[in-house]
């Protein structure tokens, strides 16, 4: 059965949990499962046995890194907030201006290094892996910091700052140029004041594969598009055959991927969160 439809169903049989008959042990399980323990000794026992580990990411994991997230107050580039820029429409109105702020998002990354949060996800995968026990990580962000940090197993649901798609054939590509093309050279600086470089269209990024020459755009996943069907096939595979779930640095509020770890938790797998403070997944899980 599907997960998300296998999920629908286990979510709409635990919405009746306490509030009808049921036996003991069912009513055993429903408190426990809204009551997360924080016994690290329960945690490394259900750890040792696990043979499929999903390793959920977001932004706080690579918050030590140093990398902006442009969320919340002060979350501006220039006078814009991402959600005003990276979007389809941004994109077809002015061009040159969202190719300013991912080249200024694509500088900053090129001068980021992995922190211990992701050494230890890499170390991780390479540990098991040897047991023959697998670790995949799903991650939201786009920074590249967990493939840097030697991640194999990676399934990047919101794409890469270094991932280029043409808007004409359709080709992605991995892109570390920099600057990604001359014409953005010295350009994207977030001050205020700093006016648009206004690039000319034919001078941003272009494809280069044979006779196309059409424009590129950063290979992400924008406001108001669908994540890709291919990525999010693999992840609902992953997740239906995992024995343990960890959520790392995610406030699970981002949808789709904040249903990720409570659709698992739905049927029964164990979730370990590890978060600086309670999210509104929290009591979802174990």
């Amino acid at each position: 059965m599907c997960l998300f439809q296998f999920t629908a169903r286990r979510l709409v049989s635990q919405a009746h949990c306490g509030l009808k008959a049921s036996s003991a042990k069912k009513q055993r399980f429903c408190l426990e499962m809204a009551r997360p323990s924080s016994n690290m000794a329960d945690f490394r026992e259900v750890f040792a046995k696990a043979k499929h580990i999903a390793i959920i990411t977001g932004a706080g994991v690579s918050a030590e890194s140093g990398v902006p997230t442009f969320r919340g107050a002060g979350g501006f580039w220039r006078k814009w907030q991402a959600q005003e820029l990276a979007t389809p429409g941004a994109f077809a109105r002015n061009p040159s201006r969202v190719w300013e702020f991912y080249h200024y998002r694509r500088e900053v990354m090129l001068s980021k290094n992995p922190n211990p949060a992701h050494m230890a996800i890499a170390e991780c995968e390479k540990r098991l892996s040897k047991q023959g026990r697998s670790v995949v990580v799903i991650t939201q962000n786009i920074d590249e910091l967990h493939r840097k940090a030697g991640t194999k197993h990676l399934l990047e649901i919101h794409g890469s700052l270094f991932k280029t798609r043409c808007t004409s054939c359709g080709n992605v590509a991995a892109n570390y140029k920099s600057p990604i093309c001359p014409a953005l050279a010295g350009k994207g600086a977030p001050d205020p004041d700093t006016e648009d470089a206004a690039i000319p269209v034919e001078d941003l990024p272009q494809c280069e594969e044979d006779g196309c020459n059409g424009l590129l755009r950063p290979h992400v996943v924008w406001f108001g598009e669908a994540l890709d069907p291919g990525v999010l096939t693999a992840v609902e595979k992953e997740l239906d055959i995992c024995d343990l779930c960890l959520v790392v640095g995610t406030s699970s509020v981002v949808y789709p991927a904040a249903m990720f770890a409570p659709q698992v938790s739905a049927r029964g797998v164990p979730v370990a969160e590890f978060n600086m403070e309670p999210t509104p997944a929290t009591n979802r899980f174990r």
